[in-house]
């Protein structure tokens, strides 16, 4: 096996990373809802607006906080995309509600909205929405078909932190919206993740699911002068050591962003020459939705193979790799009576798409050496 020399993906770590990381570690605050929590809640407010923000230990237990507050019950049915990450439908699938999976669009990979409406059952509680590659999905018809059907609907925005539908932020345009900072985002703590609610009162229930189920918020606040147990909950609170490192990505978040947006951009510039029928399909982003360069991917047509493709840019040092396997044709899919053809663009699509390097650390050289490495490898397959 050749030796990768362009990974497909690599944090940033800066020396104010280290700092802050080391100041909240000699403030003796290890655990959560310190001083830097508490920057990364005033970020989010100043940046985006957004006031009832939580902080949580992974996006996955951002999905499964959202998925407590609106109290699914066994048997509820839940709308989901099967291209997406497993954690989108573990999140009620541990409340027992059971997932109908739903096709993707052709061009961004996002749940294909027109396709929804048939999957309505009685028994249909919510709809989960991923903005896959941090494009949104199209949310006007989401929630309108929502309202009209007394659903909640709920953003799995982990790839979305700062893109935008039609002006408003991702993770804002439902009722829960959902972040991760995971090492593989645009902005990362390590492990982390956040849960945006729209409506106080549900915040103030959410803090207390958050703590275990106890109202230890409020004393910290001053508010009490003893906590004790008020809901049902977990421990969804991260320590202050990693709010820490995602403050010193956030104060980093232009250079981030427009460094992703120009590696994103150069990728686009260099490969929509070569974009063909037998060649590959650069990426699609609607009119009304701004994404965040969190992933380039390409699709490769039906007669190339994709295996070939990755391994060849392997063997040239570049590492290339594929996206999800389709939950619906996965093992436990099927151990849930799933087949393939349930969703039949999902599992063709699945199958094709070549995720590219993306990442801060990255050259426009190495960019372009991406780009001459694909071209090369699907022009020899090609012939």
């Amino acid at each position: 096996m050749a030796k990768i020399s362009i990974k497909f993906n690599q944090p940033t770590i800066t020396g104010l990373e280290e700092r802050y990381l080391l100041d909240a570690l000699h403030s003796l605050h290890l655990t959560g809802d310190g001083k830097y929590t508490k920057k990364v809640n005033k970020f989010f407010k100043d940046r985006f607006d957004i006031d009832h923000f939580l902080l949580t230990t992974s996006g996955t237990d951002a999905l499964e906080l959202a998925s407590l507050l609106f109290e699914l019950n066994p048997g509820d049915e839940v709308i989901v995309p099967s291209f997406t990450f497993s954690s989108t439908v573990n999140a009620f699938l541990l409340r027992r509600a059971k997932p109908v999976f739903c096709d993707i669009r052709k061009d961004t990979f996002n749940m294909d909205e027109r396709k929804i409406e048939a999957l309505i059952t009685p028994r249909t509680r919510a709809i989960y929405v991923v903005h896959y590659a941090g494009v949104p999905c199209e949310m006007d018809y989401i929630n309108a078909l929502a309202e009209e059907y007394n659903l909640v609907v709920i953003e799995d925005a982990a790839q979305a932190v700062g893109s935008y539908y039609k002006g408003k932020v991702a993770g804002t345009l439902t009722d829960f919206g959902c972040y991760s900072f995971h090492a593989t985002k645009n902005y990362a703590m390590g492990e982390g993740g956040a849960l945006v609610v729209s409506d106080k009162v549900v915040h103030e229930r959410a803090e207390i699911l958050r703590e275990k189920g106890t109202n230890r918020h409020q004393l910290m606040l001053g508010m009490v002068d003893k906590y004790s147990w008020h809901d049902i909950g977990s421990s969804f609170l991260p320590s202050d050591l990693l709010a820490s490192i995602l403050y010193a990505q956030l104060e980093r978040y232009d250079e981030i962003f427009d460094k992703r947006m120009g590696i994103w951009n150069r990728y686009q510039e260099q490969l929509l020459p070569y974009e063909s029928d037998d060649t590959f399909r650069c990426p699609i982003i609607p009119d009304e939705c701004e994404h965040n360069a969190h992933m380039y991917n390409i699709l490769l047509p039906d007669h190339i193979d994709r295996k070939t493709v990755i391994n060849g840019m392997r063997e040239r040092g570049v590492g290339a790799v594929i996206c999800y396997v389709p939950l619906h044709s996965s093992p436990f899919g099927r151990e849930l009576g799933n087949t393939p053809d349930v969703c039949p663009i999902t599992e063709s699509y699945a199958s094709r798409i070549v995720r590219l390097p993306l990442h801060f650390n990255l050259s426009m050289e190495d960019v372009d050496t991406v780009c001459q490495t694909l071209v090369d490898v699907v022009k020899s397959i090609s012939k």
